[in-house]
């Protein structure tokens, strides 16, 4: 596309833009703290979903400082239900990095920020541009899209040749002055009106540049990974207004989770099944009644069931949780409902 038509592209996006961009709470603020809480929210997470997490992350975590002093626990009780942990305890070392390599001041520097935990190519472009203004491209998934829609870019984005033109591309599409405004432009082009199965590209404030033919077929990706299905069994064991708990070394480091069973449960039926995903898994969980003689004291405890909310619990076992606690309730009051009549 040449200069001009650049040009003409941003003016006719920007207009868009003005009139029906989306209103989100990271916009109204240069905040670096606050900005890169919300690309590390909105990473594998839809913006409405975020929204409610955002606010109260920023009235637990101030800044930079509060962050880096609280513990991993307070953190991961934050973040639980939006899942993908790693990015809380990312943010969790990337706010001691700025307090302890920076001075609590974070980095202008592109470069500088990808030194930091969690925090790639993209990431870093998006902090810069939204919180200092710089000039830098970003490419993810709806800007990846409208990008390559507009170009009829026909080389697989998921490949690092396709990957870097398409970076390149976007460099040349970013004003110089703000780059800001342009780039949440884009962003929500390809979150409103240039979707990925029904684009609608009769409402398009840029369809007289788009040079894709069938955009349905855009972006062209090389490889799609196939879901995974898996099967994980665990244990419900309660006594005396206490349950069994184990700290997960593994996928959900850090969170309570009810303890795995590693043995078979043979003839035996679930008690509880429930199905979710997880990155390119379909995951069964089934959680089978227990009674358990000896723990593991190095990660298993004896919770209080009053105390469960104060306590890091991924989201599908803290459902598994309350729908066996609720039953369990239910059973007794019709036990003594029994005995009483």
């Amino acid at each position: 596309m040449s200069p001009k038509n650049v040009r003409a592209f941003r003016r006719s996006l920007l207009r868009w833009y003005r009139r029906d961009g989306r209103d989100l709470p990271w916009r109204g603020t240069r905040d670096a703290y606050a900005i890169l809480v919300s690309e590390f929210m909105l990473q594998q997470t839809q913006v409405a979903t975020v929204i409610p997490y955002f606010n109260a992350w920023l009235r637990r975590f101030l800044d930079f400082a509060s962050l880096a002093r609280a513990s991993e626990n307070h953190v991961l009780h934050a973040w639980q239900g939006l899942g993908y942990y790693a990015r809380a305890r990312n943010l969790h070392a990337t706010a001691r990095a700025v307090v302890d390599r920076h001075r609590g001041r974070f980095p202008r520097s592109v470069e500088q920020m990808q030194q930091l935990p969690g925090i790639g190519k993209y990431t870093a472009h998006a902090v810069a541009s939204f919180a200092f203004n710089q000039p830098a491209p970003i490419v993810e998934t709806n800007t990846g899209r409208v990008l390559a829609r507009i170009l009829n870019f026909r080389r697989p984005i998921d490949q690092t040749a396709g990957q870097k033109a398409l970076w390149q591309h976007a460099a040349a599409f970013v004003p110089k002055r703000s780059a800001r405004i342009y780039n949440s432009a884009l962003m929500d082009l390809g979150a409103l009106v240039c979707l990925p199965r029904r684009p609608r590209c009769g409402v398009c404030p840029v369809k007289k540049f788009c040079r894709a033919i069938n955009p349905k077929t855009l972006p062209v990706r090389k490889f799609r990974p196939r879901t995974k299905r898996l099967t994980e069994k665990h244990a419900f064991v309660v006594r005396q207004g206490k349950i069994l708990l184990e700290q997960s070394a593994a996928r959900w480091r850090g969170m309570w989770i009810l303890p795995p069973l590693r043995t078979s449960a043979a003839n035996q039926q679930p008690i509880y099944k429930s199905i979710f995903p997880f990155t390119n898994h379909r995951v069964a969980l089934n959680v089978y009644a227990r009674s358990w003689r000896k723990i593991d004291k190095h990660s298993q405890r004896w919770l209080r069931i009053d105390s469960l909310d104060s306590i890091p619990i991924p989201s599908a076992h803290r459902r598994a949780m309350r729908h066996l606690l609720s039953e369990a309730t239910a059973a007794t009051s019709r036990r003594q409902r029994s005995s009483e009549s």
